[in-house]
């Protein structure tokens, strides 16, 4: 990894705006089996089994499902000034939330990465007690920990650079067109295949974020369950395994649409000298190691971010290489 004046050590949580809290919690607590640390009537503040952050996932009631920012950990406090001065030495605009404005949170910056995602990074979080071995309360999905994000942007060149040459980010693996051009990155911190994941397409949008499971079965498990509550319609893509990351997944679509990964079977990315895999765009393994396709919607479909300053919808721009499905090569 590239060595920076700053330590960002992994993707920490996400914060979804959603029109029915009580739908959500639903979902998320009863479906996918997510502790409920903490609630309001406006708030309400999950985290997996294994997890000791207050929460991982923030959802915010609000008249439309956006998304209002993902957040890093980084090592200390004074992280957060070094990436600050590096945000706006690149012109990108930044905001300070003081400790206190956000619940069980310490300070806290925002800004806007070079294709316009809106981040948050801190170092203070409250910590609670992990349920790990409080076996009675799986359910669901059971899900662990907080995985990655993977995001739709109009340049995935311009966003890997970013990312490897600015915030110390590497790349695990990697999707080229037969032109060379690079069409998706996996980007990582922590040593696993990613935090951080960008796709060609219009953006800035979240395609996804994810969640890591101990095994497969915690993924046949959470279909059965799903399927007898009544949200047999949010399954969207799979189970199946992916040839890039190995890892074997579930999309689903939550009550507002928001698409979650449920995610388990990656690798681990500790030593310096790996090598990123890179893989073509129409390698019919690359996406689904089994060869079926995914559904159209799940290209097509995304989740809108919205500014760190004025809360309002961020304007997406079309890709420079022209959207288009896989050619399944035979």
């Amino acid at each position: 990894m590239n060595t920076m004046d700053f330590s960002i050590i992994r993707i920490a949580r996400t914060v979804l705006h959603v029109t029915n809290l009580q739908a959500s919690r639903e979902f998320y607590v009863n479906g996918l089996g997510m502790i409920e640390t903490e609630s309001d009537e406006n708030h309400i503040y999950l985290r997996g089994l294994e997890e000791h952050s207050h929460h991982s996932l923030l959802l915010k009631k609000a008249d439309k499902a956006t998304v209002e920012v993902l957040s890093y950990k980084v090592e200390k406090e004074q992280d957060l000034e070094e990436i600050e001065k590096l945000f706006m030495s690149k012109g990108l605009k930044t905001k300070w939330m003081p400790k206190g404005t956000q619940h069980a949170m310490g300070r806290t910056l925002r800004a806007h990465d070079i294709s316009g995602i809106p981040l948050e990074f801190f170092a203070e979080m409250t910590t609670v007690n992990r349920m790990l071995q409080r076996y009675d309360l799986y359910r669901g999905a059971k899900i662990q920990r907080i995985d990655h994000a993977n995001c739709a942007v109009p340049d995935v060149q311009k966003a890997y650079d970013f990312y490897i040459d600015n915030l110390g980010f590497s790349c695990s693996e990697y999707t080229e067109t037969e032109d060379g051009d690079l069409w998706a990155a996996w980007l990582y911190r922590k040593p696993t295949v990613h935090d951080q994941a960008f796709m060609n397409g219009p953006g800035p949008k979240l395609h996804h974020f994810a969640y890591s499971l101990t095994d497969r079965l915690s993924i046949l498990d959470c279909c059965d369950v799903l399927a007898s509550m009544g949200y047999a319609h949010s399954i969207e893509r799979g189970p199946g395994r992916h040839g890039l990351s190995n890892a074997f997944f579930l999309y689903l679509r939550d009550p507002d649409g928001h698409r979650i990964e449920l995610y388990t079977g990656d690798y681990l990315t500790t030593d310096p000298d790996l090598k990123p895999i890179r893989w073509d765009l129409n390698d019919p393994l690359r996406q689904t190691f089994w060869g079926h396709e995914a559904p159209d919607r799940w290209f097509n479909e995304t989740s809108t971010f919205i500014d760190i300053e004025t809360g309002e919808e961020i304007d997406y721009n079309a890709p420079i290489l022209a959207q288009r499905k896989p050619k399944i090569m035979a």
